[in-house]
């Protein structure tokens, strides 16, 4: 039998560690692996139609039997958005914290898997056993309430992964971080730290979510008259409880918009994790029952995202709502990184409309600065620092902090997706690279669309489309129609008569040459049409149009 002791803890980070969302990440010992987290991320600007952009887990899939289950640290998209559609591929248990399941059980209903999927709720403080690994569940903060560390056992050595945190002392609701936790944790001797490094450029300490309320008190005082909008995460519970409880107190009815922000809140009230007031909140049809400065609307949309609440009130398009001279409309949020000139437009639009709009000391983040992160590596005390969930240059800036604190530069690893790291006490490397990648999920098709269909995207987004049609005869190849030329997105066809006369002249060229010289193969012919179209085209305007050729026979 071999000696487990000697093996060593395999960790293969899927995903999160070239940008911020998309995390999973597999510890693997011998016959057993878990997954830590399950997200998405949001599709990138030239990612045209995309809905959703999941991880590939070809590695899972081809270790399945090895699969123990999913520990989820936290709620947020980016840590559980991918678990409906890769729990259609490995069916394993599901284990988090009391809102995290809450979160995910929203999901999975959504998807027809809520019975069909094991998912079980983890107290702080509580350890589970999956295969050869133990997981300890420690509390943290964080902008979503319920979020865990996780102190990872098996026979090489104990790894702390943070999951996302802050330190915040005074949480709105429930305890503070458990640091005397953590540190009982760095006496026993950690093998690894892998630590949120969202925050690692930002010195000092991020400030308490209970700063937000007082702002949000100072604003309602100030805005006494005017119907007050707030645009915030729908995932910030605690956030959206300050908002509550502010206007509560300045005797206001509270309306909550947006499909995510009714289902967060709605899972969190029944679970216990928001104390809503008698007769605070009203459904948003009764709004007009009562005057603007008896109101305040919580809504979607602080990201500028298009289709969000925020952003049809911006633009005129939502329903319900429209912003009017004399709202105050408050962005309970900073952008996230590429997002900037979303949030500008939206900001720009509200203005225009007569919107007062604040942005200032409204938002605090939910992921610690450097200080904070320096605690906990002395708290933790690990030989092998890897960080996570950020860019290249978040996680660069932890391995200074982590070299300023002592640990050696060969022990600090800056790990790719798919980098397989494998550690034990005698040391640490990086000994293989796995299949990973972004899944394209557009609709209803997950993986359907790859690289090839979004540069055809791109193509027609930026030079449209020719599309010439001919008829010839079965046998005789005679021509008996065309060929016509349709183009979309390429040219105003009535403003450019003389131009498309000239193209169709060139196509007929080509094609009386090839039907003179007796060519009867189709994709010889579709092939000339688009060459020379192509030359033709590009020679007058410079532009690059795709070209369709289709030949049909009767």
């Amino acid at each position: 039998m071999r000696n487990i002791n000697n093996s060593k803890l395999r960790i293969i980070p899927l995903g999160g560690l070239e940008q911020i969302g998309l995390n999973i990440t597999a510890f693997e010992f011998e016959d057993s692996i878990i997954v830590v987290d399950c997200g998405l991320a949001f599709p990138e600007d030239d990612m045209l139609g995309i809905d959703l952009v999941i991880p590939d887990i070809t590695y899972l899939r081809d270790n399945i039997q090895k699969v123990k289950g999913f520990v989820i640290t936290h709620g947020h998209e980016d840590h559980i958005g991918a678990l409906p559609y890769i729990l259609k591929e490995i069916n394993v248990p599901i284990y988090g914290t009391k809102l995290t399941i809450g979160l995910i059980d929203n999901k999975l209903k959504e998807h027809g898997l809520l019975n069909c999927t094991r998912r079980k709720v983890i107290q702080h403080g509580q350890s589970i056993n999956l295969g050869i690994f133990r997981i300890e569940f420690i509390k943290t903060n964080h902008s979503i309430s319920d979020a865990s560390a996780l102190a990872i056992y098996c026979p090489a050595g104990i790894v702390v992964h943070t999951g996302d945190f802050k330190v915040d002392y005074t949480p709105v609701f429930g305890d503070a971080i458990d640091l005397q936790r953590l540190g009982e944790i760095g006496k026993k001797g950690v093998l690894a730290l892998m630590c949120d490094s969202t925050n690692a450029e930002r010195p000092g300490f991020t400030m308490s979510e209970k700063t937000v309320g007082k702002t949000f008190d100072n604003i309602m005082s100030e805005h006494r008259n005017s119907r007050i909008i707030i645009a915030t995460f729908a995932s910030n519970v605690d956030r959206v409880q300050q908002i509550i409880n502010s206007a509560a107190k300045y005797g206001r009815k509270v309306v909550v918009e947006g499909r995510s922000m009714v289902n967060v809140i709605s899972t969190a009230a029944e679970l216990g994790y928001l104390d809503i007031p008698a007769n605070t909140l009203i459904d948003i049809e009764q709004m007009k029952n009562y005057t603007d400065d008896q109101m305040v609307l919580i809504t979607t949309g602080s990201q500028g995202e298009s289709m969000a609440a925020l952003s049809r009130m911006a633009a005129s398009i939502h329903k319900k709502v429209h912003i009017k001279p004399g709202d105050t409309v408050i962005f309970s949020s900073n952008p996230i990184p590429g997002n900037e000139k979303a949030v500008s437009k939206v900001i720009n639009e509200l203005s225009a409309k007569g919107a007062d709009v604040i942005f200032q000391d409204t938002h605090v983040s939910g992921h610690a600065c450097q200080e904070e992160i320096k605690l906990i590596y002395s708290l933790v005390r690990p030989k092998y620092a890897i960080p996570v969930h950020g860019e290249f240059r978040h996680r660069k800036a932890q391995i200074n902090l982590a070299r300023q604190l002592g640990i050696p530069k060969e022990n600090t690893f800056m790990l790719s997706s798919g980098d397989v790291i494998e550690l034990s006490d005698a040391g640490a490397e990086v000994v293989d690279h796995v299949q990973t990648g972004a899944i394209l999920v557009d609709g209803l098709g997950v993986g359907d669309v790859g690289n090839i269909v979004l540069r055809d995207r791109q193509h027609l987004a930026e030079d449209g489309i020719m599309i010439v049609v001919l008829t010839l005869e079965k046998y005789s190849n005679q021509l008996l129609a065309g060929p016509d030329i349709v183009s979309r997105g390429f040219v105003y066809v009535r403003e450019s008569e003389d131009l498309m006369e000239e193209a169709r002249g060139v196509v007929d060229d080509v094609v009386a040459d090839c039907l003179k010289k007796g060519v009867s193969d189709w994709s010889r012919i579709k092939n000339l049409i688009k060459d020379s179209l192509g030359g033709f085209i590009w020679k007058k305007t410079k532009r690059d149009p795709m070209i369709l050729p289709i030949i049909m026979e009767v």
